[in-house]
């Protein structure tokens, strides 16, 4: 009785469709939301400008700021932000003197 018990046990196992539970992809994008649309150019150590990609389908703009206060997403809409935008891209395309 046990062995026709395990057998039929086995059997609706076997017949049984199982499938693992659907991820929906959200994308890794690191802002969850618009972001900020200002912040004290004082306070910005870096700026961080990400693409769009697969992962993540919006561009994204991060700022770091200075004395470990944090990163904040800024809002790649706004004026202020292109502006940051440019002075980074300004700042990069300079050459590097030697202070030697």
């Amino acid at each position: 009785m046990k062995t026709v018990a395990a057998i039929v046990i086995l059997a609706c196992l076997l017949f049984t469709d199982v499938k693992g539970q659907e991820r929906v992809s959200k994308g890794r994008c690191f802002c969850a939301d618009k972001g900020v649309n200002m912040v004290l150019v004082k306070n910005i150590g870096k700026v961080e400008i990400i693409p769009p990609s697969p992962s993540c389908g919006k561009q994204e703009i991060i700022v770091t700021l200075k004395n470990g206060a944090g990163r904040r997403c800024m809002n790649p809409e706004s004026q202020f932000t292109q502006n940051v935008i440019m002075k980074a891209l300004e700042k990069r395309s300079q050459p590097v003197e030697d202070s030697q």
